[in-house]
């Protein structure tokens, strides 16, 4: 990657982290039900999972620093991680697929997300209670696939141009 390249990359990862976390500020009235889910998910299919990863890491350090830092932030941290290698596995099939199936397919990272956030932080609340842990979120997590769901049909006609746009400007 020669200098302008790199220099169009981490002006890209600087923006789009930005907006990743004025989107979780809009929305952090409303329980789990915020559009940086989403915008880690299309970073990850439509750049590619490493830019998505840098968006992951940047926004939940970037609004953790604002709205508290904690334990919690290395488990979301690692829980988006894992929602990006989930779209590199799946991307070949969703890139194929109709906005509806990447729309309900959003709505199964929120769950995964949930899932993977109360399995690192058993080991804090007791294992033997784990899924007695986990049940009590699920009200929260399926407010999370819901709102991925909706934000996604939402973002994606705006936010995949403009990110195909910047796959090619920083591949080319």
């Amino acid at each position: 990657m020669n200098l302008n390249k790199s220099t169009f990359f981490i002006s890209y990862v600087a923006l789009v982290s930005s907006a990743a976390f004025v989107s979780r500020l809009v929305f952090q009235s409303i329980p789990n039900m915020q559009p940086l889910t989403d915008i880690i998910i299309m970073s990850s299919l439509f750049i590619s999972s490493y830019f998505g990863s840098l968006i992951a890491i940047l926004s939940m350090f970037i609004s953790n620093i604002y709205l508290g830092m904690g334990p919690w932030t290395i488990a979301q941290i690692i829980a988006y991680l894992i929602i990006c290698l989930t779209i590199k596995l799946a991307k070949r099939f969703l890139i194929k697929s109709s906005i509806i199936v990447r729309a309900l397919f959003s709505g199964f990272l929120g769950y995964l997300y949930g899932f993977i956030i109360s399995l690192i932080q058993a080991p804090f609340i007791g294992i033997d209670i784990f899924w007695v842990y986990y049940l009590q979120g699920i009200t929260f997590d399926s407010l999370h696939a819901v709102g991925n769901i909706l934000f996604y049909f939402i973002l994606e006609p705006v936010i995949k141009p403009i990110f195909l746009k910047m796959k090619n400007r920083i591949s080319s």
